[in-house]
């Protein structure tokens, strides 16, 4: 009987939820305000971190900056002074490591306060082969693309569910929901982010913490630097996605607290026929 009712009830639960996605779909929903937030973005020197912070840099949120690389750090800090961001932070981080996270983390604790919008940015590709793929960058990549998002949360989730306010944001890749020839080490990386991401959102719902949302982001080939030399075989289908659009489309996600977003759009079938 247990059974039966189980079944029933998920049978009206994706009845309804698919309802609601329609009507999402067709009726935009409003986008939250996030002036006064306090956004952490690693990964925030350059490329689409930077593009990132500058969008919330529009948006009047205080922006927390981390970084390993400090010049790139502090020319993002500049850029988004012109943007009109009055209150940044900017720390010099290596996501490589637990210690610094934490160590890091503790001192935007005291001197800012808490973290309510989380964005895990900061990647690295090996870009080789798996059998040519030295094993220290093999380990490096698992640790920056992967068991850094463990950490971060580890460090600014428990003030989140406290409240029941915040929002994590995984900048993962279409690379972590299929398998690509050349990217081994950075695909099962990929796939690790969505998982740990998927996970920690169902945890929440299942929590009642309604109000931690979470936010997975996976683009294709974005034109950043970080994969010069990739090329696409159907660019109207698949084009190579350039970074202002990317950042603006992921920014735009958060704020309308959407849980995934896959670019292009063209993906979604890709990835529907595969499931």
């Amino acid at each position: 009987m247990n059974f039966f009712l189980e079944t029933l009830k998920v049978f009206f639960l994706t009845i309804y939820l698919l309802f609601e996605s329609i009507i999402l779909w067709i009726i935009p929903s409003r986008r939250k305000n996030v002036s006064g937030e306090l956004v952490l973005i690693t990964g925030a020197g350059s490329g689409i971190g930077r593009l990132i912070a500058l969008e919330f840099a529009r948006l009047g949120a205080t922006l927390i900056l981390w970084d390993i690389n400090e010049e790139g750090n502090k020319e993002t800090s500049r850029l988004a002074k012109k943007n009109g961001a009055v209150r940044i932070h900017t720390y010099t981080c290596d996501c490589s490591k637990r210690e610094d996270i934490y160590r890091v983390a503790d001192q935007v604790k005291i001197e800012v306060g808490d973290v309510t919008i989380l964005i895990n940015n900061a990647g690295i590709v090996t870009g080789k082969k798996f059998i040519d793929s030295p094993d220290a960058l093999v380990e490096k990549t698992m640790q920056v693309n992967t068991m850094a998002h463990f950490w971060t949360c580890k460090a600014f989730l428990p003030a989140m569910m406290a409240s029941n306010h915040g929002h994590l944001v995984s900048i993962a890749s279409s690379a972590g929901l299929i398998g690509v020839n050349g990217l081994a080490d950075y695909c099962a990386s990929k796939f690790a982010a969505v998982g740990f991401a998927e996970s920690v959102g169902l945890e929440m719902l299942a929590l009642g913490k309604t109000g931690v949302k979470t936010t997975i982001v996976c683009p294709y080939f974005i034109n950043t630097g970080m994969f010069d030399g990739c090329t696409t075989k159907w660019p109207r289908f698949l084009p190579i996605l350039e970074s202002d659009y990317a950042s603006k489309t992921i920014v735009d996600a958060i704020l309308k607290e959407q849980v995934y977003l896959i670019m292009p759009r063209g993906l979604y079938i890709v990835f529907g026929f595969k499931k």
